[in-house]
């Protein structure tokens, strides 16, 4: 019993760890020494992006301890629509600080290569959103919701991990690294637990 209390002690504590520090980070940054609060709102809204794509895989596969299952799902969707937030905010402000650059990113003709990850992770975030809104009334059958959902998930994750790696900017390099490891082994973890691919074999 003892031993249980100190094992989800730690997870949570570990999960407090890699969402606070690299925000913290971020937040500490020199590169934002002078920058306009804007500038500054837009960086810090990625990078909480980034934080609760590590959140929602462990709500989803429900290995966090003291969740269920299906308050966890439940949250996730709550979390689902936080992450949506903060990448409508991280687009608003930097439409706001450059128009351009983001035109050229939303255009996929943007010379900086981690713009093009970024907007196919957006548009697929998009995409999940009014999916989920929407698969009640198109009579979704959830193994196929599962298994498209996951395939959006494990879009969503590469783009927004290739996205920050190659961004050299708000993000301090190590906890950046580490947040970006967490959130593969996180996802990865939870579709090899669920397994949402063996509602391909059923008929």
């Amino acid at each position: 019993m003892v031993g249980m209390l100190i094992r989800a002690v730690a997870i949570w504590v570990a999960l407090a760890l890699a969402v606070i520090v690299p925000v913290a980070a971020s937040a500490a940054s020199p590169l934002l020494a002078w920058r306009d609060p804007i500038y500054i709102i837009a960086g810090l809204s990625g990078v909480i992006a980034l934080t609760l794509l590590l959140v929602q895989p462990l709500l989803a596969g429900g290995v966090l301890p003291g969740v269920s299952m299906m308050r966890g799902r439940r949250v996730h969707r709550w979390i689902g629509v936080s992450l949506l937030a903060a990448v409508l905010v991280h687009v608003a402000a930097l439409w706001i600080t450059s128009p351009p650059d983001v035109v050229d990113a939303l255009l996929f003709v943007s010379p900086t290569p981690f713009s093009l990850w970024g907007v196919i992770a957006m548009w697929v975030i998009f995409a999940t959103a009014l999916l989920a809104a929407l698969r009640h009334r198109m009579r979704l059958r959830p193994r196929y919701w599962r298994i498209i959902h996951t395939v959006f998930a494990l879009i969503i994750v590469a783009g927004s991990v290739v996205h920050a790696l190659l961004i050299e900017g708000t993000m301090e390099i190590v906890s950046k690294v580490a947040l970006c490891a967490l959130v593969i082994i996180a996802t990865g973890y939870v579709v090899l637990r669920l397994r949402a691919w063996q509602g391909l074999r059923r008929r």
